[in-house]
């Protein structure tokens, strides 16, 4: 799901419960066409009370994942030091297996007499 889309449901479905809830709290009388003085004043307080509840967890919210970000990275860039050490170990490894196993062979020295072809 596209993201736009998810976050424009995410914040349908808060529009939907928040507006559901401060109805069910405040509205007492469904005869009258308005909402009266004090109806009018309980949904302006509900509505205030869970977007100001919102903005603090959305505050928090970024606190926290910039946190867990950070040692994410700081983890990454562990593992990415360890891996190339660990790289590094096992190319000196081989070379020192591979200088190890290596045949040395004679080199034959100049034939001394005959150099005519």
């Amino acid at each position: 799901m596209d993201s736009n889309l998810r976050n424009l449901k995410d914040f349908l479905t808060l529009y939907n419960k928040v507006t559901e809830l401060c109805f069910s709290r405040c509205v007492d009388n469904l005869s009258q066409r308005d909402l009266g003085g004090q109806e009018d004043v309980c949904v302006d307080r509900c509505v205030t009370k869970f977007a100001r509840f919102n903005q603090n967890m959305m505050k928090v919210y970024v606190d926290v994942q910039t946190t867990i970000n950070a040692k994410r990275m700081e983890e990454v860039e562990e593992n990415a030091r360890k891996a190339e050490q660990l790289q590094k170990e096992q190319e000196k490894e081989r070379l020192k297996e591979a200088a190890a196993t290596a045949v040395l062979t004679p080199v034959q020295p100049p034939v001394a007499g005959n150099l005519s072809m």
